[in-house]
Order: C-alpha cells, then structure tokens, then sequence
C-alpha cells in the first residue's frame, strides 16, 4: 500500500488534551495516546461548550429511555434542549470526519452503556443509553465509526476501530478526486479486506462499482460510500480472515518447498486455535508476497490496513477474543 492519508477523528476534549472533565481532570489511556499521532485530530467538550464550568456539578440522564432529561442534580438545572442545539451546530460545521473516540460512560458523550437514572436522587434505579451528544453523532453520522476510550484496550476491537477509520480516509481520498477510474482502483485494492468483512457487502460494491447504469459519478460514489461502511461495521469472523489468508497463500504455495508450506499453515493454525494474534500469519503472507514479488496482493489493504508502527503484536490481548 503507498502512505495512508490520515483518518480526520474526533476526540473528546478531556482524553488528555484538556482537564475538562466535571472534576477538573483530564484522562491519560495509552490506546488513545498511541492513535493520536496517526490522526488529524478534533477536539469537543459539550458540557464546557454549553456553558457548565470546569469543574462543575456532575450531570446526568434522567428519565426513561427515549426520553432521558439531561440534567444537573446539585442545580436543578435542566440542559436537554442546550446539548441538542449545541450538537446540530457542532455537527453540521465540523466536516468531514472518520470517525470518533468519545469519553466511556458520560452522560453527554458515552456512545454506549450510559446510565439514564429513574430519578435525580442518589440510589435510583438505572438503564443504559447513549449519551446526549454521542446519541447526536451516531444519529447524525452514520459513516463515521465510533468508539470510547475503554473499549480500545482491547487488541481485536482496537484493530477493528484503526482499520475502518483509515479505510474510511482512503476512500473519501478517492472519491474527492471525482473519478470512476479512482472508485475502481479503491475497490481493487479493498477486495480481500471485503472478503474478510462481509462477502455479501462484497458482491453489492462490485456491482455499484460495474456501475451497468451508467449513474453520475456523485449518486455511484454515495452509495459505494454508504455500503462500505456497513461492509465493515461488524469485526469479522475469524474463519474469514483464515479463508483469505488461505486465497492468498495460493498464489504462491507452488513456488514452496514442503517444509516452507508447513510453517505457514502452522502459523495460520495457531491463530485458528487463538494462540496467536492475526498479525502472525499475516506478517508470514507478507513476507512470502516481497519473496515471490505479488503484486496484486502486495496492494491489498488486508495486510497493511493501517500503519505497521500502530501494530503492536505484543499486545497484552486483554479480552482480545470478542469473535
């Protein structure tokens, strides 16, 4: 792959570039510092945005699902309509952008797993929800990928989150050049990652691509756009991964002695039994398609879908296996 553009992301302030949270602190996690210098980075705190100090009264969701108040306890003070008129102006100037990594468990920017109280006191019951402002951006962009801050720990997910954000700024490179020839080479060089993904997203894109109607390129490049996302949205299976390691490994495996064939399908097995991660077999392919010099697959993102420094086999792999 020639140099990735860089994925534009959206960060929650507090993630160590401000202490803007309630308390007056910031967070330090290592898996968002090692993103940082890879990314074109945007910054957001809606709570500061919307007038509540550093550091402030805690707020919270209140109220039953689909309906949760966001509110400030110690005040009384009700900031609903406050954090939606802030979130449709923030979102609708800030661009185009990859993806997000939002602060975990906030009331207004937790993507998931946000308490919604039953009431404002302490000891109510509880549901889980988005966050006020996170519920705009996963509403609102639907093409970006998000995450929080906590799930990243994890090896399969943080790899997940990296591929799509930087696949995502691959293609918005391609489509902002406005040429079908451009689309055509995108999808060229993402086959064996869609394999990977989703065969079915697969087959829809090459159709959109083939593009037997002849549609304006705009109408071909939004559609293509809408379809890849939903392509990767899900980790994929690891029998996939192994059914496109294996594709590849057959472009070269006649030119292998016996012994060589047995220590790549060792290592593919190994990762099949969950004793190493894909960036094993991975790295073994790689080093067998520079020997043999291959160079459809020496272009596929499935092998290098973000910058190698971000690779980190030596991951700890806490709750790594979430297939």
């Amino acid at each position: 792959m020639t140099e990735a553009p860089r994925p534009r992301v959206l960060f929650s302030r507090c993630l160590g570039f401000a202490s803007c949270r309630y308390n007056g602190l910031s967070v330090q996690e290592p898996a968002v510092e090692r993103i940082k210098p890879f990314v074109d980075v945007v910054t957001v705190c809606p709570e500061v945005e919307i007038g509540l100090g550093v550091p402030r009264s805690p707020i919270r969701l209140v109220g039953p699902l689909g309906a949760a108040r966001l509110v400030q306890p110690e005040t009384g003070k009700d900031v609903t309509e406050a954090m939606a008129r802030f979130a449709d102006t923030f979102l609708a100037e800030i661009g185009a952008c990859d993806g997000a990594i939002l602060k975990a468990a906030s009331p207004s920017c937790g993507p998931r797993d946000v308490r919604a109280y039953a009431a404002p006191v302490r000891g109510s019951g509880f549901t889980k929800t988005r966050g006020a402002f996170a519920a705009a951006v996963l509403e609102t962009r639907s093409l970006w990928t998000v995450e929080d801050e906590g799930r990243l720990r994890n090896f399969d997910l943080r790899g997940h989150f990296l591929t799509r954000i930087f696949a995502s700024a691959r293609l918005r490179s391609a489509l902002a050049r406005g040429r079908m020839s451009d689309l055509v080479a995108f999808h060229a060089d993402h086959k064996l990652l869609l394999m990977a993904y989703n065969q079915t997203q697969m087959g829809q894109l090459g159709r959109i691509v083939a593009n037997a109607e002849r549609r304006p390129f705009s109408e071909t490049a939004s559609d293509y756009a809408q379809h890849f996302a939903a392509a990767l949205e899900r980790l994929p299976r690891r029998t996939s991964a192994i059914n496109v390691l294996q594709h590849a490994f057959g472009y070269v495996s006649a030119q292998l002695e016996a012994k060589e064939k047995r220590f790549f399908l060792d290592g593919l097995e190994q990762f099949r039994e969950g004793r190493v991660p894909l960036a094993v077999p991975v790295h073994l392919m790689q080093s067998l398609i520079l020997r043999f010099d291959v160079p459809y697959l020496a272009g596929q993102a499935f092998f290098e879908p973000f910058p190698r420094e971000m690779s980190d086999v030596l991951d700890s792999g806490k709750g790594r296996s979430v297939r």
